[in-house]
């Protein structure tokens, strides 16, 4: 039996390592014995020493993050994988929360890329009901939060199960504005470029348009993200330097934050930091 079968078959996984509501107080990456108290703590350092430096008027828009390191994570504390996922999950409601405490409207994460399924099966089977399992934990958590949910990438072949539940949560949420919150699920960057293309050309037919007529901006409103824009600051943790076939069109002109930092470990301190980075650059978008 796998270190994975073993752990899941302990008790049900939510129970292992149960994971913290998104609610009022921001919840500690590690496992502390009194999140409040963490929190706390946090709140206070922040703001005596980095809320000074950070400019609210001059915050992202859009952060994307690829979460990268949830299992290099576990097995160096000799976890298995399935438990860096889970802890990856808590990193990313504390970033969903302070995104929408500091008013940034929209984060979009990378969680599982076309690429993916080529991990093993068990690990992608974890993977599957993690997924699902959050999003029907998570929903009326985000109802009242005022988080709205989508889910871009290609769907056909995930699950039923987890189909039903994606659609669900994104019907639920479809009013709510306080952030948006994107999550890429079995997509690929080159995969939605040709998507689009085939969708262009299939408009151009049918509506017998000239070549001059296909501009970008008719080519993005037949991107995933037509309805989210493209990203201010991208996040990747864990040291690697590539965009591992993530948002290629939308992340022409987004500045990139690098960090050796895990994704489980990635805190909201150095949330901060990223943010920080952000705002001292000069963004010229092609320009003198």
């Amino acid at each position: 039996m796998s270190e994975v079968q073993k752990f899941m078959e302990m008790q049900d996984f939510q129970e292992v390592m149960p994971l913290p509501e998104l609610g009022l107080a921001y919840q500690a990456i590690a496992q502390p014995p009194n999140t409040q108290d963490v929190y706390d703590a946090w709140s206070t350092m922040n703001q005596q020493t980095m809320q000074p430096e950070i400019a609210l008027g001059r915050l992202p828009n859009h952060v994307a993050a690829i979460m990268d390191g949830n299992g290099r994570w576990a097995e160096q504390r000799g976890l298995p994988r399935a438990v860096g996922h889970r802890q990856g999950v808590i990193t990313v409601k504390n970033i969903l929360r302070c995104c929408k405490d500091l008013g940034i409207k929209y984060f979009t994460v990378y969680a599982f890329s076309t690429e993916n399924w080529r991990r093993p099966r068990e690990e992608v089977g974890f993977l599957m009901r993690l997924f699902e399992r959050m999003i029907r934990r998570e929903l009326e958590q985000m109802e009242r939060e005022g988080v709205r949910i989508r889910f871009v990438g290609d769907l056909n072949p995930l699950p039923v199960s987890l189909r039903s539940a994606i659609e669900k949560a994104m019907v639920a949420t479809a009013n709510n504005r306080a952030v948006n919150f994107t999550v890429a699920i079995n997509y690929g960057g080159r995969h939605e470029i040709v998507s689009a293309c085939q969708k262009v050309v299939e408009l151009a037919q049918a509506q017998n348009l000239s070549p001059t007529a296909i501009t970008e901006e008719l080519f993005e409103q037949h991107l995933y993200t037509s309805e989210i824009g493209n990203p201010d600051l991208l996040i990747r943790t864990s040291g690697e330097m590539r965009l591992s076939n993530f948002l290629l069109w939308q992340l022409a002109y987004t500045e990139i934050y690098f960090t050796e930092a895990l994704w489980p470990e990635f805190d909201l301190t150095q949330f901060y930091r990223a943010l920080i980075s952000f705002q001292k650059r000069d963004r010229r978008f092609g320009k003198v």
